[in-house]
This record gives C-alpha cells, sequence and structure tokens, in this order.
C-alpha cells in the first residue's frame, strides 16, 4: 500500500528552473569582471574580461546539463553526497573547459602563456574556494531545512490527534449500540474502524490515490452506519482510479471534516459529494458538504484544522505544485484538491 517516500524536494530539482540559471550567468559576469579588473590580469582588461565569461559560463552551463544528465543516478543519493559530486564535476569541467579553450584559442586571443596559466590556476583556485564556502551553506542550509520539515510534521500529526478521538469515540458508541441489533453492521463498522487506525498509526508516508480514496470511503461507510438517513453520500470516483500518489490522509480528514462541521451540524442531515476527475497532468478531487448556517457562511471557519494539515501536507509533498482551496458556493462548502499526476522527484 504505501510506496516510497517522496514528499521532499530534490536538492538538484531547483537548478532547472529559469531563475537559477539566469543567477547562474549573471554570478559568471560578475565574476569575469572581478578577474578582468584583478591585479596581474592581462594589459587588455576588455579582452581578458571577455575571455573570463566565456569560460566561466561554459564551465557552469556545463556542470549543470551534467547533473541533469545524472539526474536519474543521483535521485536516490542523500543530498551532502549530491553536493559533492557537484564541486566534483566543477573542479573537473574546470580544467576541461580551460584546456580546451586553451588549445582552440592560444593563438588567437593576444594572451601570453603566463596570462593562460594564471587565468587557468584562478579560476581553479575560485572554484575550490566558492565551491567548498558553498558545499558549508549548503550543509547548514539542509540540515535547517529538514529540521524544519520535522517540526512541521510533528505539528501536522499534533493537529490530526486533535481530531482522531472525537470520530473514535462516535465510532464506538455507534459499534455499541449495533452489536445487538445488527451484529453483521457492528463487525463491518469495526474492520472499517481498524482500517483507518492502522492508516494513522503508520505514521507518515505516501500512498497510492486509489488507497486514500478507499479510506475515505471506509470513513464515510462508518458515518453512515451513525448518521442512518441524515447522511447520503454521492461517490464519482472513475474505476480504475487515475495513478497518482498522495500523503496518507491527506485526503480522508477532508471528507471527516465535511461530517463534523456539516452533516453533524445540520438537522436534517444532508449530502456529501466526493468528485474525481483525471485532467491529464493533474488529478482534481473535490469534496461538497452542505453548511449549517448558509446565512453565515462567510464566516464558516470549522474546517481550519483539517484543512491546514491537508494544505501542508500537500504542498510539501508536491513541491508547491499541488494545491488545495477551500470556499462557499452555492450554500455549500467546497474543498478542491489539485494533486500532480507525477509528484516531484
Amino acid at each position: 500500500m504505501a510506496g516510497p517516500s517522496t514528499s521532499q524536494s530534490h536538492p538538484l530539482d531547483s537548478l532547472w528552473q529559469a531563475p537559477t540559471l539566469i543567477w547562474v550567468v549573471l554570478a559568471g559576469l560578475g565574476l569575469a569582471t572581478v578577474l578582468a579588473l584583478a591585479p596581474g590580469a592581462a594589459a587588455d582588461r576588455v579582452v581578458y574580461f571577455g575571455l573570463a565569461a566565456m569560460v566561466i559560463q561554459w564551465i557552469a552551463l556545463l556542470t549543470l546539463a551534467t547533473l541533469y544528465l545524472l539526474r536519474n543516478a543521483l535521485a536516490g543519493t542523500r543530498p551532502v553526497r549530491v553536493a559533492y559530486v557537484a564541486l566534483a564535476l566543477l573542479v573537473l569541467n574546470t580544467w576541461m573547459v580551460s584546456a580546451i579553450t586553451w588549445w582552440l584559442m592560444r593563438g588567437v586571443w593576444p594572451l601570453t602563456q603566463e596570462s593562460w596559466e594564471s587565468l587557468f590556476l584562478r579560476l581553479t583556485g575560485i572554484v575550490l574556494v566558492v565551491g567548498l564556502l558553498g558545499l558549508g551553506a549548503f550543509q547548514n542550509h539542509w540540515r535547517a531545512r529538514q529540521l524544519a520539515v520535522r517540526a512541521k510534521q510533528a505539528e501536522l500529526e499534533a493537529l490530526q490527534a486533535r481530531i482522531r478521538p472525537h470520530f473514535l469515540f462516535n465510532t464506538l458508541n455507534t459499534g455499541v449500540a449495533l452489536v445487538h441489533q445488527r451484529p453483521e453492521e457492528a463487525e463491518r463498522l469495526l474492520v472499517d474502524l481498524a482500517d483507518l487506525f492502522r492508516a494513522a498509526l503508520a505514521g507518515p508516508r505516501d500512498i497510492r490515490l486509489s488507497d486514500e480514496l478507499a479510506l475515505a470511503h471506509r470513513y464515510l461507510e462508518i458515518e453512515s452506519l451513525r448518521f442512518g438517513d441524515r447522511l447520503k453520500i454521492e461517490w464519482r470516483v472513475p474505476d480504475p482510479v487515475p495513478e497518482a500518489t498522495v500523503p496518507a490522509l491527506s485526503i480522508q480528514p477532508l471528507v471527516e471534516n465535511a461530517i463534523r462541521h456539516g452533516i453533524e451540524r445540520v438537522a436534517g442531515g444532508g449530502t456529501v459529494e466526493m468528485d474525481v476527475v483525471d485532467e491529464g497532468d493533474e488529478i482534481v478531487v473535490t469534496i461538497t458538504n452542505p453548511l449549517p448556517n448558509p446565512a453565515g457562511a462567510a464566516g464558516h471557519g470549522g474546517h481550519s484544522v483539517g484543512l491546514r494539515s491537508s494544505r501542508a501536507r500537500i504542498e510539501a509533498f508536491t513541491s508547491g505544485r499541488g494545491r488545495l482551496t477551500a470556499g462557499v458556493e452555492n450554500d455549500r462548502y467546497i474543498t478542491t484538491i489539485r494533486i500532480p499526476r507525477k509528484p516531484t522527484p
């Protein structure tokens, strides 16, 4: 049921984004400017700047391209080791590009042998110093990020812990009432309850969308025994369920909210709707429930605990590509989740 965790984005992911590429180019131009203005540079500093800028850009872009080609091989590697690999590639590319540039252009650019050697040594020294400083900064940044993720996970688990006792006590009371009158339904209720709490106690992990929807469906079956005719369920989910991965217990708490803050507070009950639509690159999950007081719908905030928990899980899992929105439309509370078909590596 559970798959390998992919909830955290890989540190290489940001290297393929346009802002990173732009900053790499600008940083290369800045470094070339510093080299051209430094004491001991060639007399024609404009020529020196042009040559240094060309070499630096080739080194940087070639290193990014190499990391991109190695992204699958490095996907399961620890981030700190990836940083060491990146530093090694940067040094190797510095030597390779410098050697090729010298071999191709030694008779074209008006630089002496000593100037070429000086440029080569300066680039190597700068790459090593900046790379080691960057490696140290990256290690500190990654540790801080891991601590932040763990703190956020602890917060999410605390939020969920506030929801579970309410549901557990109600379910046990329902089971007690059914034991003598409808023992088969009581047995089904306890089996569904065991499945839900097995998922809850398993801890944070990623599961298939179909499995998460199955947990939500079991929850609704339990609540339908408690509410009887007051709860109607419209379940519009394609068969088979589209292939996607979600954090465990990211959708079920939203269904629980629909019961607690909708059906439970409406005297005549109502309908909870679950819709799943495959839009190609995204899977859209929509949960709809009635409002207890449509006139005061604008101030309806009872869903906030479950919403915060699920929104944080989904955004962390998809690195911001997935999203959760909620609002009131036609006197009904609508929660919409957009999940990328393929999570961020």
